[in-house]
């Protein structure tokens, strides 16, 4: 199971969330990026008191690649902390309330699919109820690749 965004998905998150936001980071040692828990600016702190002690900042931004050796990531909690519970989106007369409805399923006997939308959820006078107006991330293997894709749409859409 995925636990933490990607190296794509992080470079993504940079630019959308606040960096203090990020519970991991990804550290590129031997030609492979591997997650730690815990700030970039902490294990950058760390890498250079422990590993490397005459680098600066500067020279953890890898030349030939023009990538940093240490950038920020999300675990699965932190992205699911994030989202809102519910939004309300304020029409001309009307306003609407979106809340969060999270789904597992099974496609095979193997494979589950993860969906996070947030929906209008109505109550029928007959008791029966639905969700109307579904904002979703599609269907997606990992739940991580769900939060992910809704965090972006949610900062896109100024409701995070």
């Amino acid at each position: 199971m995925k636990s933490y965004t990607d190296i794509e998905q992080s470079h993504k998150l940079v630019e959308i969330l606040p960096l203090e936001s990020a519970d991991m980071c990804l550290t590129f040692v031997n030609n492979v990026w591997n997650p730690v828990w815990g700030k970039a600016d902490d294990i950058y702190q760390l890498q250079k008191d422990c590993y490397e002690p005459d680098y600066t900042k500067d020279d953890y931004i890898d030349i030939d690649e023009f990538e940093p050796k240490v950038v920020p990531c999300w675990s699965l909690a932190a992205l699911m902390d994030m989202l809102p519970s519910e939004f309300t989106v304020k029409g001309k007369y009307t306003e609407t309330t979106y809340k969060i409805h999270i789904r597992k399923y099974a496609l095979t006997k193997d494979v589950d699919l993860h969906q996070i939308a947030y929906g209008n959820y109505k109550i029928y006078e007959d008791g029966s109820s639905s969700w109307k107006d579904m904002i979703n991330t599609g269907e997606k293997e990992n739940l991580i690749d769900a939060a992910f894709q809704m965090i972006c749409w949610l900062k896109e859409n100024k409701k995070l």
